[in-house]
């Protein structure tokens, strides 16, 4: 059995996605790129904290992850309210995002739009529900 034959099929794909954040508090937005930055190789730095940039407009934080190879899974986050992401990548790159995100957060599909080889989600987070 070669146990490298589903990987060589995962990477043939590019691991790189782009993540909008928008919609919410500036300690939420670091929230969800500090799971981000647990789980995957990420452009923003560990003590890049988001900050409004408008008093006015609604703030847009983005970041690019590579979700090639992953670190160690990120446990639940807590949100101070529900938030929007939006992710742009391939199709395998996009779903291990979503799956990692899961593990964080209870996640929402909310849109979709595909292309050939890139599709944009824009997922609903919330914190996961303590029972």
């Amino acid at each position: 059995m070669n146990s490298t034959q589903g990987q060589t099929h995962e990477h043939q794909e590019s691991g790189d996605v782009v993540v909008a954040v928008t919609g919410c508090p500036k300690e939420d937005a670091r929230t969800v790129f500090d799971v981000l930055r647990h789980s995957f190789e990420s452009d923003r730095p560990a003590g890049d904290a988001p900050e409004d940039a408008s008093a006015t407009r609604p703030t847009v934080w983005t970041a690019t992850v590579d979700v090639s190879e992953t670190k160690a899974g990120a446990g639940p986050a807590r949100l101070s309210a529900p938030v929007t992401v939006e992710a742009q990548g391939g199709y395998w790159a996009v779903g291990r995002l979503r799956e990692h995100l899961a593990d964080a957060f209870a996640v929402r599909v909310v849109g979709t739009a595909a292309g050939d080889q890139e599709q944009e989600i824009r997922l609903r987070l919330e914190s996961h529900r303590t029972a």
